[in-house]
């Protein structure tokens, strides 16, 4: 059976060179040069101040990301279902949980052990927004953005209704570091949708086809810089949306499974 087309609204990026879509879009084009200095984190204005200065590095980029891919999409937040992503959570909480219940566990701190959950962004999200839709924390290794953009594609075309997508990872600390490849920050977002509308900027065909995923189109030299994320198996489709044309796409869901998309720019 064909899967149904679906639509893209309102990419959304940050990184610290690449500071926004519209920045990360021109760069990607070569029509710009990434941020130098570097941008400071986001400050997710969703939040109220005491909490927002609490907030770890995930929930912070998460936040900015989802955000403004709503607000470039013209939705309403409390009215869409959202899938994140993220391939560790937050590996500086990690760590400093790990530490500390193996030196002293009655010092561990209630405010970090809340935000060690995986799903402590979307909860952030949903709260601050009123969302009472479908929401979802995905997590698969290095394929996590691919496997988070099939979630929300098989759930957008089965209800017939738009799916807000958010995916991050930060840099990994400590013993960690040893064992995961994630070096930089690094977030992006979109809405996917099962009708072309106004904010529409490209449509996809997707299918899953077995066997070794095909090698990527080599990536620009912004993108190769944000390679140690372990967000970064989304940077092929947000070159592709920045370049804006079409472009055939096989975003590794295993080592003999890929995410298959056939993009066409709109507008």
């Amino acid at each position: 059976m064909k899967t149904p087309t679906l639509y893209i609204e309102g990419p959304a990026f940050w990184a610290p060179t690449l500071p926004g879509w519209e920045t990360a879009r021109a760069v990607f084009r070569g029509e710009a040069q990434p941020a130098d200095p570097l941008a400071k984190r986001p400050s997710p204005q969703l939040l109220a101040p005491a909490e927002r200065r609490r907030a770890p590095d995930t929930v912070a980029l998460a936040l900015e990301v989802a955000a403004a891919a709503i607000a470039a999409s013209g939705r309403d937040a409390a009215q869409l279902p959202c899938v994140f992503a993220s391939a560790h959570g937050d590996l500086g909480i990690n760590d400093y949980m790990s530490s500390t219940l193996a030196s002293d566990p009655k010092l561990l701190s209630p405010i970090k052990f809340h935000n060690s959950v995986h799903n402590a962004a979307v909860g952030y999200w949903t709260i601050g927004t009123g969302c009472m839709a479908a929401s979802n924390s995905v997590s698969a290794y290095e394929s996590s953005f691919a496997t988070a953009l099939l979630e929300a594609a098989a759930q957008c075309a089965a209800d017939q209704e738009a799916v807000l997508l958010a995916g991050f990872d930060v840099p990994a600390v400590g013993a960690l570091a040893s064992v995961v490849t994630s070096r930089e920050l690094l977030a992006v977002a979109l809405v996917l949708a099962p009708a072309r509308t106004e904010r529409t900027v490209a449509s996809f065909e997707w299918s899953l086809a077995s066997g070794a995923p095909a090698a990527p189109r080599p990536p620009s030299d912004a993108a190769r810089a944000l390679k140690a994320n372990a967000m970064a198996d989304a940077l092929p489709l947000f070159e592709t949306l920045a370049r804006g044309k079409p472009e055939a796409l096989a975003l590794p869901l295993s080592a003999t499974l890929s995410l298959q998309l056939r993009l066409e720019p709109q507008g």
